[in-house]
C-alpha cells in the first residue's frame, strides 16, 4: 500500500474503534469462519432467535409460534415483499434513526424496498471488506465502480473522497465512452475495478480491438458483479491486466454474500451472515446432493426487515461441507435467474455458460443474446458484422448442448438494448417453468412415437440454411440431399 492507502485502511479501522469495534468484531468472526467453518450449533440460535423476534415484532409471521422450525415458515419472494411490505417490518425498529434504506434496481419489475438495521449494516460492511480482500481489493484503494448509478446509490463528493471512490456509469458503453473509462483507470492510477460483469466485458473487448496498451496500468483486482461473466472474459480480463478476476455473489437486498474461487466458476458463501437452503426447484423441498435447486436465503442478521427462507430467483448446485461442529457452503455450479436457465429437448437444465462461453469469441459478434422460446425453439439475436460471422460455427457450438431437435434461428439486429438497470441481458427463456417444459417434451414424444421416426429427425442439426437473417435446418427425409441453399 502507499501511504494514502495506509492511512485511509487505519483511518477506518480506528474510527470504528472509537465507535465500539463491531464492524472489526464481526469482519473477525466471518474471517476465522471462511478458514474454519461457521459453528451448526450457533447458525441453528441465530436461526432461532430471528424467527422468535419476527414473531414477536412483524405482523407476517405473528401467528407462527416463536419456537417454529425454519422449515415450518413459508418460502418468500420479491413478490411478497412488494405486496406485503408493511407486514415485513419490524415494529423494534420501524422509526430506528439510524436504519437504512437499500433499494433494488428493478431491471426486471417493480423496484424493491428493504430497511437494514444498523447492525445490520455493519455487518454487511465487515462483509465487503473481508470478501473485497480475498479478491485483492483493501480499503483505501482508489476503487472504480461501472454501473448505472441512480439517485439512491449515487455518492455525494465528500463520500467519494472519503471512499477514495469514481463512478462510471454503464447506461452508455459505446466506444467514446469505454475510451473514456480506460483513460480515466490509466490516467487516476485506479487499483480496483467493480462492475457489472457485462460492462467490464465491453471495456475487455474494447481493449482487445483497439489494442490498448495495459502496462501502464496498476489495477489490482477485478470484481465483477450482477450478473455472469462468460469464463473466458475473465481469463482475458486477467491477462489484459495482469490481475485477478473474481466475482462476488451479491444483491442489493442482502449484500454480498459469496466471493468465485480462483480456479473455477464455483463461489464459497459467507455462512457466519447467511443461511442457505437449496430447494428443489417445482417444490420446496430440499434438492438432492448435487441437485440442481433454488437459492432460498435467511439473512441472519437483518432485524429491521426480517428476510426468512428468501427465494432471491437464482439457482445453484451446492455442496455443504461439515466437520467437527461446523460447515462451509460451496455454490459449485451457480447457474443465476431461472429466467436464465436453458433447458434442452428433453426438459434438462444446461447452464447458461454454454451459451456465455461459446459465443463470447466469436468473430465479428459485437453483442448477442440467446432466446429460448419453446421446448425446441430458440434465437439467438446477434449484433456486429455480418460479414465476419461464421454463423455455421455458431451452431456448431451450441447444437450438442441443445439435442439434435433443436431448431436454432439466428437473427441479425441492430442493437441488443440493455435493462433499465444498465445491465445486458445474455439469456432469457420464454417457457415460464420447469414444468411446462416437461409437459410439452412428453407431449412432443409422444406425437413423435405417433407420427413415425422421419417425423422426430425432420431437422438434420448438421447443414444450416440462411435466408440473410436467420437460420433453420433442412429436412432429413430420405430424398434430401442436406445441401446448403
Amino acid at each position: 500500500m502507499i501511504l494514502d492507502e495506509r492511512l485511509r485502511w487505519m483511518g477506518f479501522w480506528m474510527l470504528d474503534k472509537m465507535k465500539g469495534g463491531k464492524t472489526r468484531e464481526y469482519y473477525d468472526q466471518i474471517r476465522y469462519a471462511w478458514k474454519e467453518g461457521s459453528s451448526v450449533e450457533e447458525t441453528e440460535k441465530r436461526i432461532q432467535n430471528l424467527i422468535a423476534h419476527a414473531v414477536k415484532t412483524t405482523d407476517f409471521y405473528k401467528d407462527y409460534p416463536e419456537t417454529c422450525s425454519l422449515e415450518d415458515l413459508p418460502v418468500v419472494n420479491k413478490d411478497t415483499f412488494r405486496q406485503q411490505y408493511d407486514r415485513f417490518v419490524s415494529s423494534t425498529y420501524k422509526d430506528a434513526p439510524d436504519n437504512r434504506v437499500m433499494c433494488t434496481s428493478g431491471s426486471t419489475g417493480t423496484p424493491l424496498r428493504m430497511i437494514q438495521n444498523r447492525d445490520k449494516i455493519r455487518h454487511n460492511t465487515a462483509g465487503g471488506i473481508f470478501l473485497g480482500a480475498a479478491a485483492g481489493y483493501y480499503i483505501g484503494m482508489k476503487e472504480a465502480f461501472i454501473r448505472v448509478w441512480v439517485n439512491n446509490v449515487r455518492k455525494s463528493k465528500f463520500q467519494l473522497l472519503q471512499e477514495n471512490l469514481i463512478m462510471m456509469d454503464s447506461s452508455r458503453m459505446d466506444e467514446k465512452a469505454l475510451e473514456e473509462m480506460f483513460h480515466v483507470i490509466e490516467k487516476k492510477k485506479v487499483k480496483c475495478l467493480v462492475g457489472y460483469s457485462s460492462a467490464l466485458g465491453e471495456l475487455s473487448e474494447y481493449i482487445r480491438k483497439t489494442g490498448r496498451d495495459c502496462s501502464r496500468c496498476v489495477v489490482k483486482a477485478i470484481i465483477p458483479i450482477s450478473e455472469t461473466m462468460p469464463e473466458p472474459v475473465r481469463r482475458t480480463l486477467e491477462k489484459q491486466f495482469n490481475c485477478p478476476v473474481r466475482a462476488w455473489y451479491s444483491n442489493e437486498e442482502n449484500g454480498i454474500m459469496g466471493l468465485q474461487n480462483r480456479e473455477d466458476e464455483g463461489y464459497h458463501i459467507d455462512t457466519e451472515t447467511y443461511y442457505y437452503e437449496i430447494l428443489k426447484m417445482d417444490s420446496d423441498e430440499p434438492a438432492e446432493p448435487g441437485e440442481l435447486g433454488r437459492i432460498v436465503i435467511t439473512d441472519l442478521f437483518n432485524y429491521a426487515f426480517p428476510i426468512l427462507r428468501y427465494d432471491n430467483g437464482d439457482t445453484a448446485v451446492a455442496a455443504r461441507k461439515e466437520k467437527n461442529g461446523r460447515f462451509k457452503l460451496y455454490l459449485s455450479e451457480l447457474y443465476g435467474r431461472r429466467s436464465d436457465l436453458i433447458y434442452d429437448c428433453e426438459g434438462k437444465a444446461v447452464t447458461p455458460y454454454i451459451i456465455t462461453n461459446n459465443l463470447w469469441d466469436i468473430q465479428g459478434v459485437k453483442q448477442y443474446r440467446f432466446i429460448q422460446e419453446d421446448v425446441r425453439d430458440y434465437t439467438i439475436w446477434l449484433n456486429g458484422d455480418p460479414e465476419a460471422m461464421d454463423r455455421e460455427e455458431i451452431l456448431r457450438r451450441i447444437r450438442p448442448y441443445l439435442g439434435e431437435e433443436a431448431r436454432i434461428k439466428v437473427e441479425i439486429v441492430d442493437e441488443i438494448p440493455v435493462l433499465a438497470s444498465g445491465k445486458r441481458k445474455y439469456i432469457e427463456t420464454d417457457v415460464k417453468n420447469i414444468s411446462s417444459i416437461k409437459d410439452s417434451v412428453g407431449k412432443w414424444q409422444e406425437e413423435t412415437v405417433l407420427e413415425g421416426r422421419e417425423q422426430k429427425k425432420r431437422y438434420c442439426g448438421k447443414y444450416p440454411v440462411y435466408d440473410g437473417r436467420s437460420a433453420f435446418y433442412e429436412c432429413s427425409a430420405p430424398d434430401c440431399d442436406h445441401s446448403a441453399s
